[in-house]
């Protein structure tokens, strides 16, 4: 009897969450009301550095954050002026999991559940609601580092995990990693090649039938670089140089089939 119980438990609890999951989707892709994205930095490599960047962050440091989702819902019809909101929390003690880069499928959904159990303790600020969805930015010292770890955005959970450069010359392409990852959470899949990160024709072009097609003068937000010629390319400076393709279009629910 006692094993019943405990296998009906279960099943409750996995059904609990994906109900959660799905009303996280309906909420996050019916565009009726204005998503509030929270933006937790975190001093990723413990650096005096990364910690003297963190400690000059503003929420106007995201503002273009804003005004990409904003110009680019209004290019497809979006009736709504602001779609995402920024607010800047304060920094956290706490790192979140790490994946693994060998993980395997299981160790992938093993991280997703320890993620998502962090972010619900780990967001909790006394006296501020709670976002819809919740980054973790953690910034590190360039001086340390050529390339940062990647960053994960997950639907279910809508959570997401940022590796920054803490340098104000790298804001923007900060922030454009930010807005991937935010993408991620609200449904949009990458749009580049794994391992080379070669924009993919044509979903991941901001003008696949731009004559001639290179260069590209704009990247696509879930492709991240613009393509410079079939062999080259590169990540834009801002968001401003970045543009929402079709494809992700269709898949944040921003048109429909």
């Amino acid at each position: 009897m006692w094993k019943n119980i405990r296998i009906l438990f279960l099943l409750l609890v996995l059904a609990g969450v994906a109900i959660h999951a799905w009303l996280d989707r309906v909420a996050t892709q019916s565009w009726k009301e204005t998503l509030w994205v929270g933006l937790y930095p975190l001093n990723g490599d413990g650096t005096p550095s990364a910690q003297r960047y963190i400690d000059g962050l503003t929420v106007k440091d995201f503002a273009g954050i804003e005004g990409f989702f904003a110009r680019e819902a209004h290019r497809y019809a979006v009736s709504m002026e602001q779609p995402v909101h920024v607010e800047l929390y304060p920094q956290g003690s706490e790192l979140p999991p790490a994946l693994a880069p060998e993980a395997g499928p299981f160790g992938v959904a093993w991280w997703s559940l320890k993620l998502r159990w962090f972010a619900a303790h780990a967001t909790k600020v006394p006296g501020r609601a709670p976002p819809r969805i919740r980054i973790f930015v953690l910034y590190h010292d360039p001086s340390t580092l050529d390339t940062v770890p990647d960053s994960h955005g997950l639907q279910k959970g809508l959570v997401g995990v940022v590796h920054a450069f803490a340098q104000p010359a790298m804001a923007g392409s900060n922030n454009i990693v930010i807005a991937h990852e935010l993408m991620h959470t609200l449904g949009a899949s990458d749009k580049y090649a794994p391992g080379s990160g070669e924009p993919l024709y044509p979903a991941g072009f901001a003008d696949p039938e731009r004559q001639p097609l290179y260069p590209q003068t704009q990247a696509e937000i879930m492709a991240g670089r613009r393509a410079l010629s079939a062999r080259e390319f590169e990540m834009p400076q801002g968001l401003r140089d970045v543009v929402v393709g079709p494809s992700t279009a269709l898949e944040i629910h921003w048109t429909r089939p």
